[in-house]
Formats: structure tokens, sequence, C-alpha cells
């Protein structure tokens, strides 16, 4: 469903990968891990398409960016659920409004647009909040708007940057345990995040940036906080040793 083949990507003439391969299958959930300012966003926005690859090609949904044009962009968005770290919510309008506002401009009839908006409430557990104004929320709440906002056009993928970076500890967790709800139903996910906590929480596919690429790794604790160990080097550790 995603595929990056020989890509380099720049932001303001600054490499951030460097001849970069990878594929993510569909209904995967796939964390890009790495600290704050390692490329995690850039890497998000190479998916739809507000950064474009300097070299090489990336694939998502059967949409190139070699080829793509500029009106067929917006359509590509369309099958993409973006959730950002500080929600992006309508402020001037209400719960129900912010999830219908993104139908309307979609295009979906007005008749469906009632029982879409309530399902994606439903899956996040808000249908009682629908006519509440986004700043009468919680911040866990108004992550969790944020999540039905994405899942409301009914998406191939959701892509969350940092989508608990603003939270603490115990609301985090309950908005990984949203997003995996929704992995389950099919979904890709796909979660840039610097919290290693969480990732062992909820271990699944990780990727780490590392040297301008993505390196497959799972994450340990250790005595001076939290540390990726290569995938390899996870596998070789957990064989036992043979036999003389």
């Amino acid at each position: 469903m995603i595929t990056f083949v020989n890509t380099d990507i720049e932001l303001r003439k600054k490499p951030i990968f460097r001849n970069l391969n990878l594929t993510i299958q569909p209904g995967e959930l796939v964390y890009i891990a790495g600290r704050s300012g390692s490329g995690k966003t850039t890497l998000l926005k190479s998916l739809y398409m507000e950064v474009k690859p300097s070299k090489g090609e990336i694939v998502v949904n059967g949409v190139s960016s070699r080829s793509i044009k500029k009106r067929q962009i917006a359509l590509l968005r369309r099958k993409l659920g973006i959730i950002f770290q500080d929600f992006k919510l309508l402020e001037d309008r209400n719960v129900y409004d912010n999830l219908a506002f993104v139908l309307k401009v979609t295009g979906t009839k007005n008749a469906l647009i009632k029982d879409k908006v309530m399902n994606a409430l439903r899956e996040v557990g808000l249908e009682h909040a629908a006519k509440e104004m986004p700043l009468n929320l919680s911040g866990g709440e108004q992550q969790r708007v944020a999540i039905a906002r994405a899942l409301v056009g009914e998406p191939v993928a959701i892509l969350a940057d940092e989508p608990t970076g603003n939270l603490d500890p115990d609301t985090s967790i309950e908005i990984l345990e949203y997003l995996k709800k929704i992995n389950a139903k099919g979904i890709s996910v796909i979660i840039g995040t610097h919290d290693y906590e969480l990732v062992r929480h909820y271990p699944s596919r990780t990727l780490m940036i590392s040297e301008l690429n993505l390196v497959e790794c799972t994450i340990e604790s250790a005595p001076t906080g939290w540390r990726p160990v290569p995938a390899i080097a996870a596998q070789t550790q957990q064989q036992p040793a043979e036999m003389p």
C-alpha cells in the first residue's frame, strides 16, 4: 500500500532521508520512532504529498509521486486520515460540525452525513459530545475528536503525527487503544512518535530514524532510559546457544 523506492527527501535543501527503501503493507500498524526534529513529520508529509522526494519514488494507495498531478493530491488525501499533535480542530464550530465539514468538502451527500458523523464519534466513545465546542473538552477528548475526524471519511490509512505528544501517560495509552481498534478493522495506522514507553507498551512493527534512513528495531528498557535494539540483533539475542 505504501512504498518508498530509492527515495531521497530534503527539507529546505537539508537532507532528511537518503536512499530510503520501505514497504508498508495494507492493514499494518507501524511506528516511526525518533527524537524530536529527526524527520518523522517530514516522512508523514511525504505520504500525503506535501513534501515531494528529490530522488526516487513514493507510492501511496497506487498513486506515484512521480506522476501525480496537482488536482489528484486532494483525491489522495481523501483516502488518508491525518491526526496532529495539536488536534487542529475548528474552534468556532462544535464537534459534530468539525466532522461534517470534512464530509461536505469531499462532496458527501447531506443524507449520509449525520450517520457517518455519529458512527465516527461512536468509534471513539464521544457520540454524547456531538454538540460540545472543542475548547470545552479535555485534551484527550479533543484528540479523540481528531481521530473521529480522520476516520469519518473512511480512509485506507491513518497517519498520526505525535498523537500523544500533548497528553499525560494514561490518556496516551487510551488514545493508542483507539488507534489499535481502528487498525483491527483493517485500516493501516502509521504513528510518528518519540515516546518509546508507548511503543514498548503496545509493541508493533517499529522503524527507527537513524542516519538519514529507517531501521527496523525493538524498544527495550535500560538503566539509563529507553534504547532501540536493531531487529536482527534482537532476533539473535533470542536464539538459544548451539550445543557443542
